[in-house]
């Protein structure tokens, strides 16, 4: 079986800086694996505040129900990581997301993510329909 070759930079339009932290590393001197999901999470999260589809104490939320990574090449601290947000699928109540973490300038990602949000309500988390002004929001993203 071929191994599924890096996202390229190019593959991306919106990005997320990400600084790495000294206690990332691991005893191999490179990023620890669990950190990357730390990454896809802050980057993702950080675009859904500052455009307003995440709030703290809203009545609705979008929770993780999947998340995988492909590891292509190492990431240490100091680096400052980009994080290439795009969405693969943009369903009734749910967000297949897609992340690919680059290392300063570097055109092939360290590592590709993905991410599966789910809109449910916060009491309960059972899942509902993003609204119309929500899917205009993500709407540019889906690639």
């Amino acid at each position: 079986m071929a191994r599924i070759p890096p996202s390229k930079r190019s593959d991306f339009d919106l990005f997320r800086p990400v600084p790495t932290r000294w206690n990332d590393n691991d005893l191999y001197g490179h990023m620890n694996n669990a950190i990357h999901y730390q990454l896809f999470d802050t980057a993702v999260n950080g675009w859904l505040i500052e455009t307003g589809l995440l709030k703290f104490g809203d009545e609705t939320a979008f929770i993780v129900a999947e998340t995988g990574c492909r590891y292509h090449g190492d990431i240490m601290f100091p680096d400052m990581v980009h994080a290439g947000l795009r969405i693969e699928r943009l369903g009734g109540s749910s967000v297949i997301w897609q992340i690919g973490l680059f290392r300063a300038e570097a055109e092939d990602a360290a590592a590709d993510g993905r991410f599966v949000h789910v809109h449910v309500t916060s009491q309960g988390h059972k899942p509902i329909p993003m609204t119309p002004s929500q899917r205009a929001i993500l709407d540019p993203l889906v690639t």
